[in-house]
């Protein structure tokens, strides 16, 4: 079971991962970094798309020596408006760069970043440890018993509406108080059916305003309550470009200040395309820690 203990250092030691494709349990020392890897031609930040095997691997290589704990593959984009490729090209372009990833880095953890519960199995065959799914089970009716019959680690997420449809799904609600309602009630159901190795990532950009976005960072630690390790997406997205008027080729000091921030208000996971500058502001913070 993956679990932790008070976050009363930056580096607890006593949270754990049971993998079982891997047959081995891992102790991870928080906060750590986890590297986006976009085998796609569409994601938002056109420097982490990845169009062939040997792209792939360049980005896993930098990212494994930058100090990346997790390198997260994703086959479909789930920016704002993007359209959805069929499962079969999905799993094709997972399939080859965790393969690849794999027999390169047999040490690396692998996360499939999916909301198909086929390309997510195919993940794992090929070599993947854990899934990150933004739909929370809702996109596929099969994805939940597929993680509970495989005993993955498991990323649950907040989203409103889908990938289409988010940017239009907004509304003028508290959304911390919607998200911890979400995790609630997602948390029973997810152990009732035997999933116990849960992170919890409150989904920023996926169908929430600029304003709620920030209420959300500013309250990050009030998810702490549900006692697991929590993970925070913000790299380069939105939330840190409209506000600076910037792109996202442009957000990198912006997102290096709003990991800092997510760190000092209890994430343990940080999701980035800049895996250096991640670690980097994790050491320095620990500095501070007593």
């Amino acid at each position: 079971m993956l679990s932790y203990g008070p976050k009363d250092t930056i580096n607890p030691e006593n949270m754990t991962w049971n993998f079982r494709s891997r047959e081995t349990l891992h102790s991870i020392a928080l906060p750590f970094a986890m590297g986006i890897i976009n085998a796609t031609p569409d994601s938002f930040f056109s420097s982490s798309r990845h169009l062939d095997v040997s792209s792939v691997l360049r980005s896993a290589e930098r990212m494994v020596e930058d100090g990346a704990v997790i390198l997260d593959i994703g086959g479909q984009s789930t920016r704002p408006g993007s359209e959805r490729v069929t499962a079969d090209e999905e799993l094709v372009r997972v399939q080859s760069a965790i393969s690849a990833i794999r027999k390169e880095f047999p040490d690396v953890l692998i996360s499939v970043d999916t909301y198909s519960s086929v390309v997510l199995q195919a993940g794992i065959e090929a070599g993947a440890d854990m899934a990150n799914d933004i739909s929370a089970g809702s996109m596929d009716q099969d994805y939940l018993a597929m993680v509970a019959r495989l005993q993955i680690p498991y990323i649950l997420m907040h989203m409103q509406g889908s990938p289409e449809t988010m940017h239009m799904t907004v509304d003028d609600g508290d959304m911390v108080k919607k998200v911890f309602s979400f995790f609630s009630e997602k948390l029973a159901v997810l152990r009732l059916m035997g999933i116990s190795d849960i992170v919890l990532d409150p989904g920023f950009g996926f169908g929430k305003t600029i304003e709620q976005n920030y209420h959300l960072l500013s309250r990050f630690n009030d998810f702490k309550a549900f006692n697991c390790p929590l993970l925070a997406g913000i790299s380069r997205k939105g939330m840190l470009q409209k506000p600076l008027g910037i792109t996202a080729d442009k957000a990198l000091n912006a997102t290096t200040v709003a990991n800092v921030i997510a760190s000092e208000r209890g994430a343990d996971i940080l999701r980035v395309h800049d895996v250096k500058e991640a670690v980097e502001a994790i050491k320095i913070l620990s500095f501070t820690r007593e």
